[in-house]
């Protein structure tokens, strides 16, 4: 009788907490099937460990799903050499049926840039920051993850706070960066919203779009030159914006898209004294993106 109340506490409790450790396996693996796919395995384990002698449930709840998800983070990180790996399919389609409306939604509501620089930061590092930072458990209770002291575990979170803060690059203060962040804001809106009139107000006359070969892809970079002729193009592709968010980038803001929380391309502007867009740089190149420094916009 015992056992029988005991799994019926357990089941009770973990679809009590699932909302909670959805959150946190989504933000450790930036994937709503990974995430999904993480606490079906952690059902299955709690489940067969049992809830004898265990006075946190919750915790120990966060504490399971925890450690699928940096199993599943590590055997990621050994698989990063595959291209199939380091570079999602096509940004429209959800994964196994997996609705992107849902993904996207998901995605806008924790920040493409967040998942974007969690995806750059080693496992231990990841759990570390996420775990402390965004869902405020103890370093003392995140060591035995790692088998690390908490001192240790603290390391690893400041170090993952300053990649997601922007590392070495400082992004310029000031009216200018409001502006830049307004006019970048704006564009993302339009795109996503279809306002191409809204869109067009924004680009210079003769703004020019350059994009690598790998964006569409092509044999050759491809540039497109004048405010209507870039405005169409945006709009032809406005499927991708929805797994697109504001970014630094080297500093600057910009846009980056990132399905499944991977870094797919990214999106740079000039401005011109007035404001508009005179120049959009669009970079899927795997290794120029490696070369730009992503942070969180505060």
């Amino acid at each position: 009788m015992r056992a029988r109340d005991d799994g019926a506490l357990l089941t009770e409790r973990f679809e009590q907490d699932r909302p909670h450790l959805r959150a946190v396996a989504y933000r450790m693996l930036g994937s709503l099937a990974e995430a999904d796919d993480a606490l079906q395995e952690a059902w299955l384990r709690a489940n067969d460990a049992g809830v004898a002698g265990v006075d946190n449930l919750g915790g120990w709840l966060t504490t399971v799903v925890s450690r699928v998800c940096l199993n599943m983070l590590r055997s990621r990180d050994r698989r990063r050499e595959d291209p199939l790996d380091a570079r999602p399919g096509e940004p429209g389609a959800g994964p196994s049926g997996r609705d992107p409306e849902e993904e996207a939604l998901t995605a806008d509501s924790v920040g493409v840039a967040l998942l974007v620089v969690l995806d750059t930061l080693a496992p231990a590092e990841r759990l570390a920051f996420v775990l402390h930072d965004l869902f405020a458990v103890p370093f003392d209770d995140i060591a035995p993850m790692l088998e690390r002291t908490p001192t240790a575990v603290r390391q690893l979170a400041s170090r993952a706070r300053r990649r997601v803060r922007g590392g070495t690059v400082a992004a310029a203060a000031g009216p200018d960066l409001r502006r830049r962040r307004r006019v970048v804001e704006a564009f993302l809106a339009a795109t996503r919203g279809g306002d191409f009139e809204a869109l067009v107000a924004l680009l210079h006359p003769d703004v020019v779009l350059h994009a690598d070969r790998m964006v569409v892809p092509t044999p050759e970079p491809i540039a497109v030159t004048g405010g209507r002729t870039v405005a169409e193009g945006a709009m032809a592709a406005m499927g991708r914006a929805r797994f697109t968010g504001l970014a630094l980038v080297d500093g600057a803001f910009a846009l980056a898209m990132a399905p499944q929380g991977r870094l797919h391309l990214v999106l740079t502007f000039t401005l011109a004294d007035d404001g508009l867009i005179t120049g959009i740089e669009v970079v899927a190149e795997p290794d120029r993106l490696a070369r730009m420094e992503l942070a969180v916009p505060a």
